[in-house]
């Protein structure tokens, strides 16, 4: 028993080693009890998913620290060392250290969370995970029309956020204006198209009025913006081939597709109603006249 003692538990470098083992597993039990059962505490899906990437960080901050404290009498000869070939180390991981601090400016720049629609480097998509290196988008668009999936995960690196702009599109404000453009033939009862095309617009879209108005409000007395019209409006303008009106509206930044789906087709359904002298227009091309043509056939 004596000699056990002495061997594994007093002597320094085996006993470093328990102390260290032991040490570690305290921290990741510790760890894993937080992450299953504190978090649950937690109402905010977006505060759960922090704590659990901050308590993961924590870990492996202070396994990091449990190896210097324990080991520091043996660390202090290669300090000279270090510090030279950290310099090195830093050129050749400077993608990974640019991504790691594009982490920390992610997760507390608020630059966007988990669940926000963003376009990052030219590719959109909902924010599905943000790792330390990278950020995780299910795709939407490319080959998909509208703000669908396609199906396709991206991983994006976290330095991106210091070379090129982030747009969210859910952030402070979750709505967008969107607009459709009607074409309406010459001739065509201008004011009737424009009553019927409000009046549809108020219906599909009119219930987010004085929600996104809300919102907006709070953005003004946050930065430096005016006012702006969050009502539906109409306007027209007249060109060579015919009367085009202009829907905008605001809409939920998830429901662009759907809302131009239901304004679509009760347009076309209204429009044809008898009560309503509204023809739709499409590029035509019409010849109003042809040069006599003379043909000689000889034998």
């Amino acid at each position: 028993m004596n000699d056990f003692i002495n061997k594994w538990i007093l002597n320094a470098t085996y006993g470093n080693l328990i102390i260290l083992a032991l040490g570690i597993i305290v921290i990741w039990i510790v760890v894993r009890l937080f992450q299953k059962r504190g978090v649950l505490l937690i109402r905010d899906n977006d505060l759960k998913y922090r704590a659990k990437k901050l308590s993961s960080f924590t870990g492996y901050f202070l396994t990091i620290i449990l190896i210097l404290v324990i080991y520091s009498n043996k660390l202090a000869g290669f300090t000279i060392a270090l510090g030279v070939a950290g310099a090195g180390i830093a050129l050749a991981l400077q993608e990974v250290i640019a991504s790691f601090a594009g982490w920390l400016a992610i997760m507390f720049g608020g630059f966007f969370k988990t669940g926000d629609r963003v376009q990052l480097s030219g590719i959109k998509g909902d924010v599905i995970d943000i790792g330390v290196l990278r950020t995780t988008l299910m795709e939407i668009g490319e080959w998909v029309d509208g703000d669908l999936y396609n199906g396709r995960i991206v991983r994006i690196a976290n330095s991106f956020v210091f070379k090129a702009p982030v747009f969210n599109y859910s952030a402070d404000f979750p709505f967008l204006w969107d607009e459709i453009k009607i074409p309406v033939q010459y001739g065509s009862d201008y004011l009737a198209a424009k009553e019927l095309f409000l009046k549809i617009a108020i219906e599909t879209a009119g219930d987010l009025t004085q929600q996104s108005k809300a919102k907006w409000s709070k953005l003004v007395n946050k930065y430096l913006l005016e006012n702006a019209q969050t009502e539906p409006m109409v306007s027209v303008i007249a060109n060579d081939n015919w009367v085009e009106f202009t829907i905008r509206y605001v809409v939920n930044y998830k429901r662009r597709r759907l809302t131009k789906n239901e304004l679509f087709l009760k347009i076309l359904t209204e429009s044809q109603k008898p009560t309503y002298n509204i023809k739709f227009a499409s590029a035509t091309f019409q010849l109003v006249g042809m040069p006599d043509v003379n043909v000689n056939l000889k034998h």
